[in-house]
């Protein structure tokens, strides 16, 4: 059904300028939201009493969420105001909807007095509106049977507010889909108020969601009967303008080819025009609903104007992208007739310019055609949008550069060894620099890594390469030494700086201590010793005081397995002998690190078990204990299991370890009750816990590693997993927690869907890993390589080296190659560090129905007996047809479908 009209400059086909209308209306249920604290009561006919003034409505501020829409189409003349009112929120009528789709159109010239009087005696409509709807029935884009039996008992059929289902029929008609939409009425919609939808209307609601040019409201409503704000319809017109070729009189579309203080040139059909702007004059772009800046219009961009008498009222950027294209050559020289000849590779070629072409330096400044040497790269930029293609910019982008001047340091950048300046006169500028460069701050030499962005400076420049900076306020800089001693009230440090010289600064309040190993670490973590101090990185601020002390080096010294001797409680001597007998003297203070099979170990706590014979671990340096371990358990690979002999070996770093037991040890493992000896094999990662005397074993701890996925996050970091669709519970606030890239996290950081694998020391949670999942199609694939499209568009080869897993059709295969273009994969790590495919459960269904409440859709069944029918919906199902993604919404029954399933939920639907 497509219409043509006699006039020729406004020729097109209804159906492509009703189709704006109904693309909008797929944005209905966002407008509706955003409109819903809206009870204005309007009149009828205030969207078309009066013109719109030339300043804003007093109703619609700015920054409304409408704003744009509305502005636009009122400066285009397609919706009018009420004495400067435009009741944004009141409910737009069935008039005022067939009024509002005739001026976008710009049919307005087909309306005709003499058809309006034959109206059918119930569509009574207010005398302005009656050449309008005489206009729609002509069309066909209203029924006249149709609207013959609406109930016109309580207020007129022009007054009646345009409800939903309403809107959505005349759309889906002016698409010439009436056929297709009356074929679905038969079909159940899948919104909760399907009953509430006309038997006549189901049709066209389906087909207007399967075009995704309408969607639902909240809980998975259509809500048929609600009605459409006036803002709401200004929007539905306004996004559709882009989806036709209406010409609108006072509507300009072309390119920027001018901006000056108070006036934007376009070039329109070939032409510039010339439109005045001023500080009231409203800037918009194309994907935001908010106001934009005059400076977000560009050169040689896309633009939209809305004005008259050479005034701009409305100013829309229609593409952001410039419409230039680039040529680089070498500079050789200017010519008369306002040329320039460059070589292009080995060709010379000639290129013309004019008053508006611009010259400009590497730097983006402005210079003259005369500044250009001879052999300087230059770049010729030509507009695309006209036949002539002329010559918008000559920018340099390398020359020589000899000067001096004051600026700030904006970047640097030590791999390609060149700094960012913005100079004095606001001009960002980058130079080389190359290992002559004189850094310097108050007659002290400083270093690259000293320059930091905001820094001011004063600088020389020769040959285009910088020469000197001199810096006018400090900076932050870094030192590196041995730290020798932290002040008595922790106000200094004292550090041997690398070079030998001593060096006492001041710290601030609380200065940042960083050590590998130590979380939330302090000064007193640290290690201070003339010879044999911590290797500290030290940052100062401007004012020369500490601000960070990072440990990169420790000359600690470790002592496994020595035997106490002695230990005096009074003077804190430490007397043991090693692994050959040989006697050694440490002392221990407040800063030795204490531990014993406690949660909070304590120096009274330790001091009771070190009695005559006691095995410990420490560390030291000179004759300072550092730290000191009660050894309670041994960590290693069982060796050897002698259950005659009544002993265990554990082969722990390059040492075995044979611990006797007298009563049988007990067995813990995770996930099985009751373990024993015989459980345990050779090779098996375990914790052997040791009794009070340090002499027998007690309990032997199987370490492990499983894989979850988290089901729920609970109270005091207690969590629900499930693996191989079993579920357990356990806590994790006592496991080191780190996520996809090994960044420490916290429990409440964890996220239900998150995949980990868990290290167990027996059956307590020692670490968390968070598992990346990549779940996507496989593309291409070879031994060494899978090139994996996700399911957000993206494309990525995965290098896969070592071992690898290929779970498919319930085997687990060691080959890439068992992989298939097409197959739809779960990429993770898994235990053992080696990458894993699982492949995804293919199925081919008809849709049946979705159930919103359980999250899950029905399929047909094959037979009676069929009761594989129902399934689960993943928390991020992906649904489309080809690389339209859609909603589980648009599905309808008898659609074709392949589902992608993963432990029977599904993942990805494909509508076929």
């Amino acid at each position: 059904m497509t219409f043509k009209y006699n006039n020729p400059s406004h020729s097109k086909k209804v159906v492509s300028a009703v189709l704006a209308g109904m693309m909008a209306l797929s944005a209905g249920g966002a407008a509706m939201a955003a409109e819903s604290t809206e009870t204005g009561q309007g009149q009828t006919a205030a969207i078309t009493n009066t013109a719109a003034p030339a300043g804003l409505f007093s109703d619609i501020k700015v920054g409304y969420w409408a704003e744009k829409h509305v502005y636009k189409l009122a400066y285009q003349g397609i919706l009018l105001g009420n004495n400067g009112l435009f009741r944004p929120g009141d409910a737009v009528t069935q008039q005022e909807a067939v009024t509002m789709a005739i001026r976008f159109m710009n049919q307005e010239d087909q309306l005709n007095t003499d058809t309006a009087a034959a109206l059918p005696t119930n569509m009574e409509v207010g005398n302005y509106f009656k050449p309008y709807v005489a206009l729609a029935l002509q069309l066909g884009l209203i029924d006249k049977t149709e609207e013959s039996t609406v109930d016109v008992s309580k207020t007129s059929w022009g007054q009646k507010p345009a409800s939903r289902e309403w809107i959505t029929k005349l759309l889906i008609r002016s698409l010439d889909k009436d056929a297709e939409a009356k074929a679905q009425n038969n079909q159940s919609t899948g919104f909760a108020d399907n009953a509430s939808i006309s038997e006549s209307g189901k049709g066209y609601v389906n087909l207007a969601v399967s075009l995704d040019l309408a969607k639902g409201v909240e809980g998975n409503k259509f809500n048929p009967t609600g009605s459409v704000t006036r803002a709401q319809l200004a929007t539905f017109f306004s996004r559709g303008e882009s989806l036709t070729d209406t010409k609108y009189p006072n509507t300009s579309t072309g390119y920027v080819t001018g901006l000056k203080d108070g006036q934007i040139t376009l070039v329109v059909d070939g032409k510039a025009v010339n439109f005045a702007v001023n500080s009231s004059t409203p800037y918009f772009t194309k994907d935001s609903e908010t106001r934009a800046s005059s400076t977000d219009v560009k050169l040689y961009t896309k633009v939209m104007v809305v004005g008259s008498a050479g005034g701009a009222s409305y100013v829309e950027v229609v593409d952001a992208t410039p419409q230039v294209e680039s040529v680089e050559g070498t500079f050789a020289r200017s010519l008369s007739g306002n040329k320039i000849g460059i070589f292009v590779g080995e060709n010379y070629e000639t290129y013309s310019y004019d008053e508006a072409t611009a010259f400009i330096d590497q730097n983006g400044n402005a210079i003259k055609l005369s500044d250009i040497t001879a052999d300087s790269i230059i770049e010729v930029q030509r507009e695309t949008f006209s036949a002539d293609k002329k010559t918008v910019a000559i920018r340099v982008k390398s020359g020589i550069v000899n000067k001096s001047d004051n600026g700030v340091i904006a970047e640097v950048s030590t791999s390609g060894k060149t700094i960012k300046l913005v100079n004095a006169a606001g001009a960002t500028e980058q130079f080389a620099y190359n290992d002559n460069l004189l850094i310097t701050y108050q007659n002290r030499i400083l270093s690259v890594a000293d320059l930091k962005a905001g820094s001011a400076v004063k600088y020389t420049v020769k040959d285009s390469v910088l020469q000197t900076i001199v810096l006018s306020q400090g900076v932050e800089q870094s030192v590196r030494g041995t730290l020798v001693e932290i002040g008595g009230n922790q106000s200094t440090v004292t550090f041997k700086r690398e070079g030998g010289s001593l060096e006492a600064k001041l710290l601030t309040e609380k200065p940042e201590v960083i050590i590998n190993g130590i979380q939330d670490a302090t000064l007193n973590d640290l290690i201070t010793d003339a010879t044999n101090g911590d290797q500290v990185e030290l940052t100062l601020n401007s004012d020369d005081q500490v601000t960070r002390i990072q440990v990169i080096g420790r000359q600690m010294e470790p002592m496994n397995g020595v035997t106490v001797v002695s230990y005096n409680s009074k003077t804190k001597v430490l007397t043991v002998l090693d692994n050959n007998k040989k006697p050694f003297v440490f002392t221990l203070d407040e800063k030795t690190k204490l531990d014993y099979n406690t949660t909070k170990p304590t120096l009274a706590g330790l001091e009771s078990l070190l009695n005559d014979g006691r095995k410990l671990d420490l560390t030291y340096v000179g004759t300072r204990a550092l730290s000191v371990k009660v050894i309670y358990k041994y960590e290693g690979t069982i060796s050897n299991i002698d259950t005659s002999g009544k002993k265990i070996s554990l082969l722990s770093g390059n040492q075995t370890i044979t611990v006797p037991y007298s009563v049988v040890p007990t067995v813990e493992m995770y996930n099985k009750s009751g373990a024993s000896l015989g459980d345990l094999k050779i090779g098996d990662k375990v914790t052997v816990t040791l009794g009070a005397n340090q002499d027998v074993v007690q309990k032997i701890a199987l370490n492990t590693v499983a894989q979850f996925e988290v089901v729920a996050l609970e109270a005091n970091s207690r969590i629900r997993v499930k693996s191989d669709l079993l579920t357990s519970q356990f806590y994790v606030d006592q496991a080191v927690l780190t996520g996809e890239s090994g960044q420490t996290i916290t429990p409440s950081q964890l996220t239900v869907g998150n995949l980990i694998n868990v290290t167990f020391e027996g059956a307590t949670p020692k670490a968390v890993q968070v598992v990346k999942r990549t779940l996507a199609e496989v593309t291409a694939v070879d031994a060494s390589s899978v090139t994996l499209k996700q399911f957000n568009g993206q494309t990525e080869t995965v290098p896969v080296s070592g071992s690898v897993k290929v779970v498919k059709s319930g085997s687990t295969l060691t080959s890439l190659t068992s992989l298939t273009v097409g197959d739809r994969v779960e990429m993770t790590k898994d235990t053992d560090n080696s990458t894993r495919f699982r492949v995804l459960t293919v199925m081919s269904k008809q849709f049946w129905s979705y159930d919103g409440v359980g999250n899950q859709i029905l399929v047909k069944r094959e037979t009676t007996a069929d009761t594989n029918y129902r399934f689960a919906l993943g928390s991020s199902v992906f649904v489309h047809q080809g690389d339209n993604t859609l909603s589980v919404q648009s599905l309808r029954d008898n659609d074709n479908i392949v589902l992608y399933l993963l432990n029977n939920v599904i993942l990805e639907i494909q509508k076929q």
